[in-house]
C-alpha cells in the first residue's frame, strides 16, 4: 500500500486501485510465480505506467492538495513528511515513478531502467533533473537534510 500510495502521488483511492489490481493479477498467476512480493510489486510499477500513459492522451493531471500549514502543533517529521508527499505530487508522474524506486524502493538503475521501459541514461537524467524540481519545490527540504548532516 505504501509503494502504490508513493506511486500515485498521495491519492489514497488511487493507490487503493493499483494494490487491488496487482493482487487480483498475482491470483490468477499464484501456482506459476516464484517470488509473489516482486511480482506484486513489478505489475504495480507497469500498472501505473500504463495509467499514466493513458491520462496523459487525456491531457488530465491530478494532484493532492497540500496540507493545511494552521496545525504547527505536528512533530517536525510529520511535517517533513507531507511537505516531501506534496512536492512529489507536483512532479510529472516519470519523474516520481524515477524518484520512487530510485530513492525509497532503492532499486538499481538498471533496475528501474527494467521496471518503467527505458534506458539507463533516461533514468540518470530523469532522477536528477527530478531532484533538482524537488529542491526548487520545496526548498525546506535541502535546509533540513543538510542540518541533518
Amino acid at each position: 500500500m505504501r509503494l502504490g500510495f508513493l506511486l500515485t502521488g498521495g491519492d489514497q483511492h488511487a493507490a487503493e486501485d493499483l494494490v487491488q489490481h496487482a493482487l487480483a493479477k498475482l491470483a490468477t498467476r499464484w501456482r506459476r510465480v516464484a517470488a509473489p512480493e516482486a511480482y506484486a510489486r513489478q505489475t504495480m510499477y507497469r500498472q501505473q505506467v500504463s495509467w499514466w500513459r493513458t491520462s496523459t492522451r487525456r491531457g488530465e493531471v491530478v494532484l493532492a492538495d497540500p496540507p493545511e500549514a494552521a496545525a504547527r502543533d505536528l512533530n517536525h517529521q510529520s511535517e517533513l513528511r507531507l511537505v516531501l508527499r506534496a512536492a512529489l505530487a507536483r512532479l510529472t508522474a516519470r519523474q516520481r515513478a524515477v524518484l520512487v524506486l530510485r530513492y525509497f524502493e532503492d532499486l538499481p538503475e538498471q533496475d528501474v531502467a527494467r521496471a518503467l521501459g527505458c534506458s539507463v541514461g533516461t533514468v540518470r537524467s530523469t532522477a536528477h533533473r527530478s531532484l533538482a524540481r524537488l529542491r526548487e519545490i520545496a526548498p525546506e527540504l535541502a535546509q533540513e537534510l543538510a542540518a541533518v548532516r
